[in-house]
């Protein structure tokens, strides 16, 4: 079930960074970030409101660690994806991007003193060949010819924001529910985002209300913010931030059948090779963590 779920999360943030950069010339980047959360706070109050309320002393006492994963996970990483996306290609993004599982584990190692077995580290390595090798268009050679620009570093800002995000749900309170959790970093996110976005309309920019910014926000609200959250974050307290970093790599594969549904692109040769590799690495990673479950009973 909790690779299920990280699964789900990789496709609705596919959608969210293909959406992102099509959208990008109609609907500024703070904009995009504020108007998602405040949606996805609206969509998810009706359930969520009851919940805090009923465990405002939980959260109370684990303030600083709902402080900071709103800090990271609402205001910070989507909203460095957003402004990064005005300035950098999707490919040079979702490269840098997949950096995400290596970055948790030097997070994880440092801070937490987290190791990661020799069939884990094979299984990142490989789901990451099988992202490069779709970035590369089957052309391995073709990597060495990027340029990284303003954008490309802030998307690694964002894929830092993450993962410690992510290496960070291991200090998840103990019967604290996932909709009050979910709900409250929202509400903590958007204190943040607020004069982000008063700043953003002073100079001078303005989301274009039409039918298709409608919908992006509307999806972006709904699928990438409360339903990709919500079950990122049940997984990786199952599974761990390490074992989970690899479903990352899932990302370029769905934005490629994205593109293919969407766009009427073709599905070539190494299209099909790179997804073969990724999830041969997500496999592999996920074979150790139940080889070590059997082991430890």
């Amino acid at each position: 079930m909790p690779y299920l779920l990280l699964t789900l999360s990789a496709l609705f943030w596919s959608g969210n960074f293909v959406l992102s950069r099509g959208m990008h010339a109609e609907i500024p980047p703070v904009s995009l970030a504020f108007w998602r959360w405040a949606i996805a706070l609206l969509i998810i109050a009706p359930f969520g409101l009851r919940r805090v309320y009923e465990q405002r002393e939980l959260l109370k006492k684990h303030g600083r660690f709902m402080f900071f994963q709103g800090f990271l996970g609402v205001t910070g990483f989507n909203t460095l994806i957003y402004i990064a996306m005005q300035s950098t290609t999707a490919i040079n993004a979702v490269l840098v991007n997949s950096c995400i599982p290596v970055i948790i584990v030097i997070i994880s190692w440092l801070i937490y003193k987290e190791r990661l077995s020799i069939k884990q580290s094979v299984g990142v390595l490989i789901s990451l060949s099988g992202v490069l090798l779709i970035i590369a268009k089957g052309d391995v050679a073709a990597l060495q010819q990027f340029s990284f620009n303003q954008g490309d570093l802030l998307v690694l800002a964002a894929a830092v924001v993450w993962a410690f995000y992510s290496a960070n749900l291991r200090n998840y309170p103990e019967g604290l529910h996932p909709i009050a959790y979910q709900t409250g970093i929202m509400m903590m996110g958007l204190i943040f985002l607020i004069p982000c976005y008063l700043f953003e309309l002073q100079t001078g920019k303005h989301m274009l209300l039409n039918i298709s910014t409608i919908l992006t926000v509307g999806y972006v609200a709904l699928f990438a913010s409360v339903l990709a959250f919500i079950c990122w974050t049940r997984a990786i307290r199952e599974v761990g931030a390490n074992r989970a970093g690899p479903f990352i790599h899932l990302m370029p594969v769905f934005s490629t059948i994205l593109a293919i549904i969407f766009l009427d692109e073709s599905l070539l040769a190494y299209h099909v090779k790179g997804m073969i590799l990724v999830f041969s690495g997500i496999f592999i990673t996920t074979f150790t963590f139940r080889k070590n479950i059997k082991e430890s009973t």
